[in-house]
């Protein structure tokens, strides 16, 4: 089905054309075409007056209904295409926006699984009523609030933007729209779907949008002024020529086709270039409104980090090897839908260790998974279940790392001999901060982290970005009213993921949804859709947006400085309207040339990388993340290390930074910095990164003369541990500004 601005733009073109092609009909022809568009402006012109505003339509309406009063048939047929064209254009840009998120959609779940006695039977949700027993399968999502009669693993971040998943016990009250991520589960329906929080989500989403202030476009606001001069003209004209057919004339040349037309065309363009970069903008209003925003907004899980738990360091019994005891992990994980599972596996393949095949393997409900690996019996989950009432050293000091990083710890053990430790963190985007940084070098003046989680990690999130302000332990309904207030200081922007942010965003001036792993109500409610896994893309979207509205602004006042010599050539009665509809298409074609350079503008900012530094880049990034457990191990190392200690682990830790760090970090210093200086344009990007590489070695050679002292005594042992702190801490700060300059550089 056609809208209403395409058929328009089809009829009147087809008319214009046919009024050439038939004299004898031309009058008629052309005369239908000015009534038509006559009819399309006038419905326009009613809904903006409805809606409290005026526009540019106003013009082209007066100028169809006067040309064909005074029989300038011709005239009030271009004018016609004109307002069809605008119409279109309109269009066109917002059915693209819809295509393309139709693809990202998803819905809540339409069906769950009552149990009756022995029997499971597939409901709609809507039939879910209290008291229900519910089966949840392993991925489904929660249709109903309600009590777990079996312990469950869940992902909750939808609604509390936590990314890693929570244990609950029989009896824990559990929320509609959480995802289960472990084994299967049942629970007790405590109230219908339609009561639950995840249709009161979607309520405050509906509520947030009925609030939001109008937007003002860009076109409107230059009509406020140009619609009154152009009419005062045209009296003007009436009086000094006395006659009517210099103001049609006037008015005519006055038709703002560069605001009709140009200044969508940059603006499409904008939301175009927008689509290229993988950013979904839904029509122009969210383009103009992303470039004028001038307060940011941001959900931390899945937004400011990975919102996906990873391995994050592996501490190890004494005699134990990283690398094997990851494998036979990531073995039996192989089998587990758990999300911590997931992670185990994607470890152990980044690090390319060879994996097993488990057998007899068995989940034990709320405790963890067991299986056989190579003819040892592997376990895999919560400490009392690994560690029973003996906690080893190694084992509390990684308890202890787990509690003091905010992240969540899983056990293994061999036989049932504790072998290792994996935890698991939310890790920040390497590509965060650089955008934040990039967007207030562009003007945007504050910005701001709203998060659902505690305020110790929240307030760590924001001090590493480097936001104004942290709002911490946030429910929906509490970063809606966070929304409002910061958007007082100014046009704000709220960029989330999960459907605890929708009410945000749809409160928001603009709400930005990453949806790159699955649309939520996020995707619904937000006007600008990230496709891809980058939050840099918004940093992106930003300059392309401003970019745009500012070839539309010069577009405009080209166009409309032309008009104004027009029309004042017009009031005197020196150009007649059908010569002054000819010659406004000569203007349009001027405004319009303007305006398409948007499609070839590349927004500042936006470096173009040769084959050749991106092979580089991403042969260096495999490298990069094959070292990382060597740099955690640094620390674990030197934890271990006591007056008096063995410094064989010293020794080996010695030799395998020799053999595998340092090579790394030489190899970046000759191919990795060179190509940053190539694709930066300036080599001052490399300086921090190179004298970081010379504090490594530093620390190493460092560590060399201390081992090779003749006597190893406790001062020299405690000089050995203050050196191995201070090579992690350089390691580490290393690491991340590397990711954060070079590696979050690589296209997905």
């Amino acid at each position: 089905m056609r809208r209403p601005g395409t058929l328009l733009l089809i009829v009147s073109a087809v008319m214009l054309l046919l009024g050439f092609l038939i004299p004898a009909g031309r009058d008629q022809l052309w005369a239908f075409t000015g009534v038509l568009g006559a009819g399309a402006a006038a419905l326009t012109v009613w809904k903006g007056l409805r809606a409290g505003r005026g526009g540019v339509d106003i013009l082209a309406l007066l100028a169809i209904a006067g040309a064909l009063a005074t029989g300038e048939y011709f005239a009030a047929a271009i004018v016609t295409v004109m307002v069809g064209s605008g119409q279109y254009l309109e269009e066109r840009a917002q059915a693209r926006a819809e295509r393309e998120l139709h693809l990202l959609a998803q819905r809540a779940p339409q069906v769950a699984r009552r149990v009756d006695g022995e029997e499971v039977h597939e409901i709609g949700v809507a039939e879910i009523a209290p008291g229900d027993t519910l089966l949840i399968a392993a991925g489904d999502i929660v249709p109903a609030d309600g009590r777990l009669t079996e312990s469950g693993t869940f992902d909750e971040s939808v609604l509390t933007g936590e990314a890693l998943p929570v244990a609950r016990e029989p009896g824990e009250v559990i929320r509609s729209g959480v995802v289960n991520a472990g084994h299967p589960t049942r629970m007790l329906a405590t109230a219908a779907a339609e009561q639950s929080t995840y249709a009161g989500v979607i309520r405050l989403v509906t509520q947030a949008q009925a609030a939001a202030a109008p937007f003002v476009r860009m076109a409107d606001r230059l009509a406020f002024w140009f619609v009154p001069l152009a009419l005062a003209v045209a009296g003007f004209a009436w009086w000094f020529n006395g006659t009517p057919t210099a103001a049609v004339a006037v008015l005519v040349v006055a038709t703002p086709c560069p605001l009709l037309l140009a200044v969508p065309i940059a603006i499409i363009g904008g939301v175009s270039q927008c689509a290229k970069r993988g950013v979904v903008v839904k029509g122009g209003a969210a383009l103009e409104q992303l470039a004028g925003g001038r307060v940011l907004l941001f959900d931390k899980t899945g937004t400011l980090t990975a919102g996906r738990p990873e391995v994050s360091h592996i501490s190890l019994a004494p005699g134990v090897d990283d690398a094997d005891a990851l494998r036979v992990a990531a073995s039996v994980d192989q089998m587990s839908p758990h999300v911590l599972a997931t992670a185990v596996v994607n470890a152990a393949r980044q690090r390319q260790l060879p994996l097993t095949m488990p057998e007899h393997v068995e989940e034990i409900h709320g405790k963890g998974v067991q299986a056989g690996v190579d003819g040892s019996r592997i376990r895999i989950g919560r400490a009392d279940w690994i560690l029973g009432d003996h906690e080893p050293t190694w084992a509390h000091r990684a308890r202890r790392r787990a509690d003091l990083d905010g992240s969540l710890i899983a056990f293994v053990s061999r036989d049932d001999e504790p072998i290792a430790a994996l935890l698991f963190a939310d890790r920040i985007r390497p590509d965060a901060p650089g955008m934040v940084r990039s967007l207030r070098a562009d003007g945007m003046g504050r910005i701001v982290l709203v998060s659902g989680d505690r305020a110790d990690l929240a307030e760590s999130i924001g001090r590493i970005v480097g936001v104004d302000a942290v709002w911490a332990d946030q429910s929906p309904a509490d970063k809606v009213a966070v929304v409002r207030e910061e958007s007082e200081r100014g046009p704000s922007i709220m960029v989330g993921d999960g459907i605890n942010d929708a009410p945000a965003l749809a409160a928001a001036g603009v709400g930005v949804a990453l949806a790159a792993r699955g649309a939520t109500a996020s995707s619904e409610a937000a006007d600008v859709v990230l496709t891809v896994d980058r939050i840099d893309r918004l940093g992106e979207a930003v300059r392309i947006a401003r970019s745009a509205r500012r070839t539309a602004t010069q577009a405009a006042w080209l166009g409309m400085g032309l008009c104004f010599v027009a029309m004042g050539v017009a009031a005197v009665g020196l150009l007649p309207a059908a010569a002054g509809a000819v010659l406004q298409e000569g203007i349009d074609l001027v405004a319009i040339v303007w305006a398409l350079r948007v499609g070839l503008l590349r927004p500042h900012g936006t470096p173009k990388i040769a084959a050749a530094d991106a092979e580089v880049l991403a042969r260096l990034s495999e490298d990069h993340q094959e070292t990382l457990a060597l740099v955690e191990r640094v620390r674990d190392v030197a934890d271990d290390l006591e007056e008096g200690a063995d410094l064989t682990p010293v020794h080996r830790l010695l030799h395998d930074l020799d053999s595998t760090l340092l090579p790394h970090e030489r190899a970046d210093e000759a191919e990795l910095l060179p190509a940053l200086a190539r694709i930066t344009g300036s080599a001052e990007a490399t300086g921090a990164l190179s004298r970081s590489h010379a504090e490594i070695e530093h620390h190493v050679a460092g560590l060399h003369r201390l081992l090779d002292e003749p006597d190893l005594d406790s001062e020299t042992v405690t000089d050995v541990r203050r050196t191995l702190y201070g090579l992690y801490g350089v390691l580490r700060l290393h690491n991340a500004l590397e990711e954060e300059t070079t590696f979050a550089l690589i296209e997905p």
